[in-house]
């Protein structure tokens, strides 16, 4: 196998064991938010499916057109952190990229989305800020790890 060939195998390795995490528990800030305000947990997935399908108003559809807008939106921002940060600091670099992620989810992507825009912005920003610190310590933690 190639050089180049065997890198881009463990790039991939790397995103989807540091994304996965990542992307199933960056949800629970703003699920705790929701539950203990009394409101809907699963409002921020349906806003999700809403970018797939953004005409459609049954809920169950929305809900299940989440998975993979959740999953491809969550696969693009790991291989991005993996690309751009050093792994230092995984607290601070995932924070940051968290927040630059936050930014570009919410304000660019999401404000296109009347759904997105109407989520509470704080437990959206917390969720996305678990994603990148997540994210950047398991990417950090693999590079150290002997494998």
């Amino acid at each position: 196998m190639s050089t180049r060939r065997s890198a881009r195998r463990t790039v991939l390795s790397d995103v989807l064991r540091a994304g996965l995490p990542a992307a199933l528990l960056s949800g629970l800030p703003s699920t705790a938010y929701a539950v203990l305000h009394r409101r809907d947990p699963l409002e921020a997935t349906v806003a999700a499916g809403s970018i797939l399908l953004p005409r459609e108003r049954r809920r169950r559809r929305l809900l299940v057109a989440a998975i993979p807008v959740h999953l491809a939106l969550s696969a693009v921002w790991t291989v991005a952190i993996a690309v751009v940060l050093p792994r230092r600091n995984p607290l601070a670099e995932g924070t940051l990229a968290g927040l630059v992620i936050a930014a570009l989810d919410l304000g660019v992507i999401g404000s296109r989305f009347p759904r997105i825009r109407a989520l509470e912005t704080g437990p959206q920003i917390a969720d996305h800020l678990a994603f990148g610190i997540i994210a950047a310590a398991e990417l950090a933690r693999q590079r150290k790890s002997p494998s």
